[in-house]
Parts: C-alpha cells; sequence; structure tokens
C-alpha cells in the first residue's frame, strides 16, 4: 500500500507537540502496527498503550484524524493516506505521555454505584426466575470493554471539563448504572444517586458516545434514555410518585411473584 506519514502528539502534563514519522503500509494493518512499526524504527521512546490487540482491552484508545477510536481495530485502508494522519491522546483525560492518558477518575466514578443487591430467591433451592427477554436487555450492557471512547467524545467531559462538581458521570457509568437497575433480581435503588451525583440531567442525547462504541452498544437508546424516564418518573411526575408511595417503593413494586416449578 506504500508509505503513510503520521503526525504524533509527543510530550507530557506540561506540553507537547506534534511529531513527524514515517511507516511503510502493507495490506492488513492497523494504525497500531504503524505505531509499532514506529517505536521499532524511529522513536523506541514512544510511550502507548496497548494490551490484547484484538479489540477486548479497550487499551489503544486515541484519536486518530480527531476521532476516538481503538489504534487495533482501525485499518489503514480505511484512513486516507495522501494526507499525514494524526494521532494523538483522548482529548477528556489528563496526558500522561505521548498517546497515553490518565483514566483513573473513571474508577472513582465506579466505586460510587452501588453494587447488586438479589432481592430473595423466588425457590427453596435458593434459585430465581426470570424471563430471557429480562437477560437479553442486561446482556448488551455487559459487552462494555471499558475503552473510555464514549467518556472522551462525550462533549460534557471532553469540552466542559465536567469531572467535579457538578460532576457528570458520562456514558460508561449511566451503562453501568443501567445494567444494575435493569437487572430483573436487583432491589438497590440507584435513581437518587444518578440524578444529584452523577447528574444525567446534564446528558442532552447528542448520540455521540453511541456512534463511537466499538461494541455497538445502543448506549443512549437502550441505557441512558430509559434512566433519564425513570427519574422523571420517581421525581418529577406527581402521579407515579403517588403510585410508588402506596405500592412500597419504585423497587419493590417490580419485584414479581415467585412463579411455581415446572
Amino acid at each position: 500500500m506504500g508509505q503513510a506519514t503520521f503526525h504524533i502528539w509527543r510530550g507530557d502534563k506540561n506540553g507537547g507537540s506534534f511529531q513527524e514519522y514515517h511507516a511503510e503500509i502493507t495490506t492488513g494493518m492497523v494504525v497500531l502496527d504503524a505505531v509499532h512499526q514506529i517505536q521499532a524504527t524511529q522513536a523506541p521512546d514512544l510511550a502507548c498503550r496497548w494490551n490484547c490487540k484484538a479489540g477486548k482491552c479497550g487499551s489503544c484508545s486515541a484519536e486518530i484524524n480527531g476521532k476516538p477510536r481503538l489504534m487495533c481495530m482501525t485499518r489503514m485502508e480505511t484512513i486516507p493516506t495522501d494526507q499525514p494522519i494524526t494521532l494523538q491522546p483522548m482529548k477528556a483525560f489528563p496526558k500522561m505521555k505521548d498517546l497515553v492518558t490518565d483514566v483513573s477518575w473513571n474508577y472513582k466514578v465506579n466505586k460510587m454505584i452501588p453494587p447488586l443487591k438479589p432481592r430473595k430467591p423466588d425457590f427453596p433451592d435458593g434459585t430465581w426466575h426470570m424471563t430471557q427477554e429480562e437477560a437479553d436487555r442486561i446482556q448488551e450492557f455487559r459487552k462494555c470493554i471499558e475503552c473510555f471512547l464514549c467518556q472522551n467524545t462525550c462533549h460534557v467531559l471532553r469540552d466542559h471539563d465536567a469531572k467535579e462538581q457538578p460532576m457528570f458521570g458520562g456514558p460508561r457509568f449511566m451503562i453501568r448504572v443501567a445494567s444494575l437497575d435493569m437487572h430483573p433480581l436487583d432491589t438497590e435503588d440507584r435513581l437518587k444517586l444518578v440524578k444529584d451525583d452523577l447528574n444525567i440531567g446534564l446528558c442532552n442525547i447528542t448520540k455521540c458516545c453511541t456512534e463511537v462504541c466499538p461494541e455497538h452498544i445502543r448506549i443512549t437508546d437502550n441505557g441512558i434514555i430509559p434512566l433519564k424516564e425513570r427519574v422523571v418518573d420517581e421525581f418529577y411526575d406527581p402521579v407515579m410518585w403517588i403510585v410508588n408511595k402506596f405500592r412500597g417503593g419504585r423497587k419493590e413494586a417490580s419485584t414479581r411473584t415467585p412463579l411455581p416449578m415446572v
């Protein structure tokens, strides 16, 4: 395929600039292959985080020509090589060195979310009943590889740096809450956390997070919008507030009567 020119950001938290490199491109190469070639031949001190090179660890997230992508899943044949290809670290997180960013803030957010709190078993043997539809609904959310591309492309975090007060948890952790809140066995109520601490109201559902997800999770439609609807029902709909009050709360009202064993 010939040679490609790369403009790669080099620097650290104190600043940096783009440096020019060249790589020989062959059929089937991905951007991460080109980075490895540049490390081997021109810049042995180029910092780049990666692990599996199979699109499952989420480590090699970066911005390729300004778009958040996984370098190991971006084939060179899909990128025009008649112009320099820019590689830079994710904008939403602090720079550490070259293409590596500090994503530790995300794990602090994760610690805020209460884990699964299952209801009492449906049957004497300690098991529960759930439908296949219920299992399928949350399975999509479990595909997340925590590449944090959705966090990086979210304009609330990317452009407004909403990591303190008011803090926005970001699409990754709305999906984390959705995977728990929509679990058929869960009894924990996290809606106040979603409303007051993770500030779901700051999301204006542009769907940019869904567009960059390498696992094709429908983050906005299947996770964020249903959570927004539940927050509205719980805190802003007077009719639903009265209904839930008399039925013992939202989570308790949704708990099914155990079905008999077949």
